[in-house]
């Protein structure tokens, strides 16, 4: 349909009548959601990214003994898997883990894997990750499968079934994410259903110093067979925070329809989020600093930043999918979704400048507003040829973003604070605005779109499988003005990125895999210079980014125990200059060893355990000054031990723990500052109470219990800086079940 459309514009509306011929082709049975003309809003610079995630099945794997995780999760196009029969390191979080650990947010869950670094975003309130020591941000998180549908800042998770993660470069299973993050691994959230047994869940909960909530989770099935189901949760809470000064105020609603017929299945998922958070302590840059060593971290509740910090994060979003199976062998399925977000945030961070703690407060005052929309459809089979069966994906996916950004910073000179000894900085009048941030203009488009191919050929009754594919993927990024809107630049680019996996189950419980997969990334801007050396392209987009993971691995399955072990290497090209040209000559390796176990060892104990051992080594950096050292941010280790016990005698009480121990990380390409290893341990209790024909659980517990002052991570955004760890946090909760 694009061939002899020299025009990007007539290639772009071709590419879109396609998606949209093939969504209404569909056998939906549930009604498209639409936004009105009246919602529409001017958005920031979009970048077009092609992805197509396909699926093999939308039914999670069960969970495993225990109830804490899945062994296996939605692997792109290949679909919902058990993590046996992929090539691929993949997990998943249930919802039982989620409500036993009184997690909050998305943060809270992922910091169960120890292949997971948990930070916060520079200038904002938001939370950012490290897979495997690669960025990903919140903006290229799934829902359903589906990129640009949920928040990007904070993620609630009230509107969480199911956190599934999957370890290592994803261009081919999942697509590019608008937000260009993900070369280390990929998380999806599969929403909320309603199961078979009714559920009315009420829920009350409060942590120190005086946050309360309330969730209020209601599921119900109706029919002759079940087939339609109702899901919704409401979570409301406010309150202070552990850290001195630090408020918030949640709320979020999602409801989800779905219907399930003997050859058509449809869903329906609707949510709202919004996160209102006064004084909220933010990251401390290291970009004018003098010292000679990171500074010691303040005590773990102290707020060193201004108390007229305020955020304000609104999201609405829905997601709409159906599948119909044409014959017992083949599938088709489509999808659309996407989201409306409107965010304004005044923020005062800290500039440290020496070992004292002695720096400045600067102040920006930031409107951000953005939309997305993302489709995806496919065709799914099974076939034989001979001895050797076939699982075949063929599908197409695209992804549209468009962003509205405008920012004012504070007049005058940043003003003086210690982060020990925190100064009250006044609120100043603003300075030279970048646009206007009570109407921002579109600084950004991006348009991703993707077809994929994939077929996983089984030997011998399918103990060797053999998994093959490609995806087409095209790239387009616009860059505007915020003062004016008019292009500042624009790029576009298409690329094919392979995946050859193989997996060969040596016994009933033992399977060996080998993979290559590879991740793909909208290039950004050249730099003017880096340190001394200059640059004589600074501005120009670098072009699509090519990563690439190479892995090896075991994974076993007792059925009371399960786990893996997998050794990789993943290489990212990174900017560096040689004669005086900026370019992605540079590359950041990381080589590691990844060590799980899960399960239930023994009766009454249940175990959640992971160990991560990395080197992050950069190669060929500008003259060579970097070469060999440590990748910022990177820490060498990781451990997490978690765990519940069923005390003896005492029935239906049980002990839960957590030990969380980080190694030391570099904040600096030089690896002259490095932030030392810090340690963290989580306890708590839980009792089930018989209450006539219901149950009331209480759970209590206590993060941090040794109220532990430590950097949790450095460099989390590309910039020089330190997130501080949470203070000591005492949580108490109690949830009626009819």
């Amino acid at each position: 349909m694009t061939s002899g459309n020299s025009s990007p514009d007539n290639r772009r509306q071709a590419r879109c009548l396609l998606t949209f011929v093939a969504i209404g082709a569909a056998p939906l049975v549930s009604p498209a959601w639409a936004q009105s003309s009246s919602d529409s809003q001017s958005l920031e610079t979009v970048t077009v990214t092609s992805q197509a995630i396909l699926t093999q099945g939308d039914t999670p794997p069960p969970a495993y003994a225990g109830g804490q995780v899945a062994a296996g999760g939605r692997i792109g196009v290949l679909g919902e898997q058990d993590a046996m029969d992929v090539p691929f390191n993949v997990i998943s979080y249930t919802d039982e883990l989620i409500e036993n650990q009184q997690a909050d947010t998305l943060g809270d869950v992922l910091q169960n894997d120890a292949s997971v670094m948990v930070g916060k975003g520079f200038g904002n309130y938001s939370e950012s990750f490290k897979v495997r020591g690669f960025d990903l941000y919140g903006d290229d998180i799934s829902y359903g499968g589906l990129y640009g549908v949920l928040p990007r800042q904070l993620i609630n998770t009230s509107m969480m079934g199911r956190v599934e993660l999957f370890k290592g470069a994803s261009a081919f299973a999942n697509g590019v994410p608008a937000g260009g993050t993900g070369v280390g691994g990929a998380v999806n959230i599969e929403p909320k259903r309603a199961t078979d047994e009714p559920i009315t869940r009420i829920s009350t909960g409060y942590q120190s110093d005086s946050y309360g909530e309330t969730e209020l989770d209601v599921g119900r099935r109706f029919g002759n067979q079940n087939e339609y189901g109702i899901r919704a949760s409401i979570n409301r809470g406010r309150g202070d925070t552990a850290i001195d000064d630090e408020s918030r105020k949640n709320t979020s609603a999602v409801v989800g329809l779905d219907y399930r017929g003997d050859r058509a299945r449809a869903s329906l998922d609707v949510g709202h989020q919004k996160s209102i958070i006064d004084g909220g302590r933010l990251n401390v840059s290291l970009a004018d600093y003098t010292g000679s060593s990171v500074p010691s971290a303040p005590d773990a509740d102290s707020n060193y930043t201004p108390s007229w910090n305020h955020a304000s994060l609104e999201t609405n979003f829905a997601l709409l999918r159906g599948e119909y199976d044409f014959s017992d062998s083949w599938t088709g399925y489509a999808a659309i979704g996407g989201n409306r977000t409107h965010e304004r945030s005044l923020s005062g961070s800290v500039s440290l400048l020496d070992e004292a703690g002695n720096g400045t407060v600067g102040q920006l005052d930031t409107a951000y507003q953005s939309e997305t929309f993302a489709s995806q459809v496919g065709l799914r089979g099974q076939l034989e040829t001979g001895p050797v069966s076939h699982q075949v994906n063929l599908g197409y996916s695209s992804v549209y973003s468009r962003k509205d950004v405008a920012y004012t910073f504070g007049s005058g000179s940043n003003l003086p604070t210690n982060i020990y000894d925190p100064a009250d900085v006044p609120l100043r009048d603003g300075g030279s605005p970048f646009g206007d941030v009570s109407d921002p203009n579109t600084t950004g488009r991006t348009y991703n779109n993707g077809v994929a191919l994939s077929d996983t050929l089984g030997f011998f009754d399918d103990r060797l499988l053999l998994t093959l594919g490609g995806r087409y993927q095209e790239v387009e990024v616009n860059n505007y003005s915020a003062l004016d809107g008019s292009r500042t630049s624009r790029f576009t680019e298409s690329r094919v990125t392979p995946v050859y996996g193989i997996v060969y189950k040596a016994t009933n419980n033992i399977s060996l895999y080998a993979n290559h997969i590879e991740a793909l990334q909208q290039g950004e801007s050249a730099p003017a210079q880096i340190g001394e050396v200059p640059a004589s392209n600074g501005g120009e987009i670098l072009g699509i980014v090519r990563s690439k993971q190479d892995e090896i691995g075991a994974k076993f399955d007792y059925g009371n125990i399960g786990g893996g072990i997998s050794l990789f290497q993943i290489e990212q090209p990174q900017v560096s200059i040689e004669d005086n040209t900026a370019g992605y000559n540079g590359e950041q390796r990381n080589r590691g060893i990844e060590l799980s176990g899960y399960g239930v060892p023994l009766e009454g104990v249940r175990v959640l355990a992971s160990a991560t051992f990395m080197d992050p080594e950069l190669r060929n950096t500008t003259n060579g000054e970097n070469d060999g050292n440590d990748a910022p941010g990177v820490p060498n280790y990781r451990y997490v031990l978690g765990g519940e016990w069923d005390i003896p005698h005492m029935d239906r009480l049980t002990a839960t723990g957590r030990f969380i121990r980080t190694g030391s990380q570099y904040v600096d390409d030089n690896n002259n500052l490095e932030v030392d290893p810090w340690n963290r341990l989580d306890l708590g209790f839980r009792y089930t109470m018989p209450l006539n024909e219901a149950s009331l659980i209480w759970r209590a517990g206590v993060d941090n219990v040794t109220d532990e002052d430590y950097w949790e991570s450095a460099a989390t955004t590309g910039f020089q800086t330190l997130v501080q760890g949470e203070p000591r946090t005492f949580k108490l909760s109690a949830t009626v079940e009819f």
